[in-house]
């Protein structure tokens, strides 16, 4: 799993640089996309919970996306400690660009199961999804 994870970071890194972004930079951007898509307006918090990515990590990544005009920051105004994140309508084209780019990827990735809609993906989708929905907490002592 460790290698395929790899693989697929340096293959989206790769395939996005010339949009200048990375993988971990793509996945905040197409989160906050498809949570806007939705109608809410998340917190750098609640696209740390929606991502799986550290809090911190979030705020660096939302903070160099900022610098790129890609998203915007700003207060919450029902909570002043929260920050709102938003794409711009610059971040919004880069981010479909992207998305584009990357399903393309996943189309390669997945060819030699029969493809993302085969019985062989999806198959491989539950399986992951169990492991990934199986807690890795430290164990208590």
């Amino acid at each position: 799993m460790w290698r395929l994870a790899t693989k697929w970071r340096v293959a989206v890194d790769r395939a996005l640089a010339p949009l200048d972004l990375t993988h971990a930079q793509y996945v905040l951007l197409a989160s906050l996309w498809g949570l806007q898509r939705d109608g809410r307006e998340p917190s750098q918090r609640e696209l740390a919970d929606e991502t799986g990515l550290e809090p911190l990590y979030v705020s660096k990544l939302a903070r160099t996306l900022e610098a790129k005009r890609l998203i915007t920051r700003g207060r919450d105004p029902h909570d002043t400690r929260a920050v709102q994140l938003a794409l711009t309508e610059g971040g919004k084209r880069t981010v479909r660009e992207a998305m584009r780019i990357v399903q393309e990827l996943l189309e390669r990735l997945l060819a030699p199961l029969g493809g993302r809609h085969s019985a062989r993906t999806e198959a491989l989708v539950r399986e992951l999804t169990e492991l990934l929905d199986n807690p890795l907490d430290p164990p208590s002592h």
